[in-house]
């Protein structure tokens, strides 16, 4: 699933692409067919992103609010259109090509009011100016595993399964100490670990938690499997042990039991 980098990554890409142009805004799929109709034609004055909500404005004052989930992707293709692949949900075509939407889990148009309703429900968006204390301010009163705090996203927005194993390890939490076991320099770990991976992943365009010095190559040359430090992994690069698996807030979270040790 896109973690917060990817949106703030295609914010900025689609807002290089599309801002100040009048967009063809159709469903090949059917779906999102009399939403589109309310903005096609229209000029997009901005993209932006909060935590893993995207908003593209158009002149109307009205919203296209996308959320990717799981399985949502973009696809550009070149002018003519080519034939859709698979089940475009939304399609956008201006003056240099055609970027296709596939799988979003949310796709509709909304208005001012409803987007502002959004991002309030949001916590602060570290790659967006969001503030370390208010985050901490939360999790310190919540008894709930650190693991299950740092997934909400009316607490720290943004942050997915990747980024919250790897976030972990780096800063040597258990993903079970409850929030208000926490001490704050524990928590300035996490966060700054956090932030760090975030901005990588915003310039890469996904994620890496591994720094240059560990690899000793550029970043954008890793595979899949040389980007992680623990998710996915089977051993710890730094002790040798075995990496676990537990479920926590319903998803599997990878971590070393011997570095990130409860004591």
């Amino acid at each position: 699933m896109p973690e917060g980098h990817k949106t703030h990554y295609l914010a900025r890409q689609h807002a290089d692409l599309l801002i100040g142009k009048a967009i063809a805004v159709s469903s090949p799929q059917g779906r999102f067919t009399d939403d589109a109709k309310r903005v096609d034609g229209k000029t997009l004055v901005d993209v932006h992103a909060a935590g893993k909500h995207l908003f593209y404005d158009f002149e109307s004052e009205e919203t296209v609010h996308i959320r990717l989930g799981r399985y949502g992707t973009f696809r550009f293709g070149t002018l003519p259109p080519p034939p859709p692949r698979g089940l475009v949900r939304m399609r956008m075509v201006f003056d240099e090509g055609t970027i296709d939407l596939n799988g979003p889990s949310r796709c509709r148009v909304i208005g001012p009011e409803e987007v502002r309703t959004i991002i309030r429900g949001l916590g602060p968006d570290p790659l967006a100016g969001g503030k370390r204390q208010d985050v901490w301010a939360t999790i310190r009163e919540s008894g709930k595993p650190i693991a299950t705090l740092l997934l909400d996203q009316s607490i720290i927005a943004g942050v997915g399964n990747i980024f919250r194993a790897e976030a972990l390890f780096e800063a040597k939490v258990h993903p079970a100490v409850p929030g208000n076991q926490l001490d704050p320099r524990q928590f300035t770990r996490i966060w700054k670990a956090l932030l760090r991976m975030m901005k990588v992943g915003l310039k890469h365009g996904r994620i890496i938690s591994v720094t240059r010095s560990e690899v000793d190559r550029p970043l954008s040359k890793l595979n899949d499997r040389q980007r992680f430090r623990v998710y996915a992994c089977d051993h710890c690069g730094v002790c040798g042990s075995a990496i676990a698996t537990t479920s926590i807030a319903s998803r599997k979270i990878y971590f070393c039991p011997h570095c990130q040790s409860q004591g």
